[in-house]
């Protein structure tokens, strides 16, 4: 993967919200924002057969008005972190692979972090989990704590306003509480089938025979 210039790796969110208005609108229902909330975890019917979405868990890092944004949690790539960020020194000779966030804007890189503080340049996702720059990659890779955590994301996905709750009303998509995995820990090879074994509920997503 070519190497990211800084002036690139600007902080997600503002990528986000250029990028949300340009997608097209699927369906005008009425939101569901009692399912759909920043920080849940979005699975994927067995029968959806989307090839960029096909038997994934999504992280959803932003839901309101704009549309809904998420990041695929199980499609690790061969590429390492290393080799995307070649200014941070501290990366070298570590194994830390790269993940497949999404369908758009797949030349963006995207970190998540878990951590013990807030620190500048992190936006907040739910219960210690944030969206962060290279910045806070730096400092907490120079002074690692136990409890924390990073992963890096090229690209997201993406819905405009209402297409999400379009998609799980025709059975598209079952939806996880955060606290179901430690999603820095957690197997990708085993996240999305645990996860159907978790979702037990016929109304909340649709199992193919």
């Amino acid at each position: 993967m070519a190497r990211l210039a800084s002036s690139v790796l600007l902080f997600l969110v503002m990528v986000i919200m250029m990028v949300l208005p340009s997608l097209s609108v699927m369906a005008q229902q009425e939101l569901a924002p009692s399912t759909i909330h920043k920080g849940v975890l979005l699975v994927a019917s067995p029968s959806l057969n989307d090839p960029n979405f096909t038997q994934t868990v999504l992280l959803i890092v932003e839901h309101g008005r704009g549309g809904t944004v998420g990041l695929i949690l199980n499609r690790p790539t061969d590429v390492l972190l290393a080799e995307v960020l070649q200014d941070l020194p501290l990366l070298k000779q570590t194994s830390h692979r790269l993940f497949g966030g999404g369908p758009v804007e797949r030349t963006q890189l995207v970190l998540l972090f878990r951590l013990s503080q807030l620190w500048p340049d992190a936006r907040h996702i739910v219960n210690g989990i944030y969206l962060g720059t290279p910045r806070v990659l730096e400092r907490i890779m120079a002074n690692p704590k136990p409890n924390e955590a990073f992963r890096g994301f090229a690209g997201f996905a993406g819905w405009a306003p209402g297409q999400l709750e379009y998609e799980m009303r025709q059975g598209s998509w079952g939806v996880l509480s955060f606290n179901s995995f430690d999603i820095f820990s957690k197997d990708p090879e085993t996240l999305w089938p645990d996860s159907i074994s978790i979702l037990q509920a016929p109304r909340t997503i649709s199992i193919a025979r």
